[in-house]
């Protein structure tokens, strides 16, 4: 397969892994602020599945597409931010910390149980390693077995990518992520009113470190962590 056939290939796997991930990323924050007495997002139709209601035109397809068209570039991206209102909330102050955790939390469930099922699927045909990533001049497998697993390994693969790196990025204390928020619900009134007003600059902060750094250490560091956990411990210790 050629370079242009290969990188086809890894996005028509990445696509539905992506969405899960996004996705259930939103609906988690809307979830849990629902648990917590605000019904904002359920009443707006957010506490769904389905992946047109969260998608922001602007940061899940412009900004994305001209980062990644641009010269060195990188990918980056947002979905529409779950409505939640504090002021619904028992205890506002409190609760914006578990409902601003619920979604890294269902990432890291999400990468988890990716490593799970990627265990499950080399326990059924442990030459599955062989076939991926798809190698030039390598004929890709085509008896059946291999047609179901080779592109579920692929996206299992992926989604433990996805879901780790959004799981580090997003506890990142920087606003509008949810480590700042989980951090505001932390701080004395002063110091979180102080955090609070860099949100309007948040993204630009953002982009700014990515532009630096796309891989930016601490997310580097710990994203490799869990992968290698993910893909080594448990591997070795429900596959072999």
């Amino acid at each position: 397969m050629d370079s242009l056939s290969v990188l086809l290939h890894n996005l028509s796997y990445m696509l539905v892994p992506l969405m899960a991930a996004v996705v259930l990323h939103e609906v988690a924050h809307g979830w849990v602020a629902h648990f917590f007495g605000d019904p904002t997002a359920k009443s707006l139709g957010r506490l769904t599945l389905n992946p047109i209601p969260h998608i922001d035109p602007w940061g899940s397809i412009i900004v994305p597409l001209l980062l990644w068209l641009a010269p060195g570039g990188f990918v980056f991206g947002w979905a529409k931010p779950v409505p939640i209102d504090p002021r619904k909330l028992h205890n506002p102050k409190r609760d914006m910390a578990f409902v601003a955790l619920a979604g890294p939390l269902m990432n890291l469930l999400l990468a988890i149980a990716s490593g799970l099922l990627l265990a499950l699927f080399l326990w059924l045909d442990p030459t599955l390693q062989a076939n991926w990533p798809p190698q030039p001049g390598v004929e890709p497998r085509t008896d059946l077995l291999g047609r179901i697993l080779v592109p579920l390994t692929a996206m299992a693969l992926f989604s433990i990518v996805i879901n780790t790196l959004l799981f580090t990025f997003n506890l990142l204390p920087v606003p509008p992520l949810d480590g700042s928020r989980v951090l505001l619900s932390l701080l004395p009134l002063k110091s979180a009113y102080i955090l609070s007003r860099l949100e309007p600059y948040g993204m630009l902060i953002i982009l700014g470190l990515f532009m630096i750094d796309p891989y930016i250490p601490i997310i580097s560091t710990v994203v490799g962590g869990l992968f290698r956990f993910l893909t080594g411990f448990l591997l070795n210790s429900l596959v072999l």
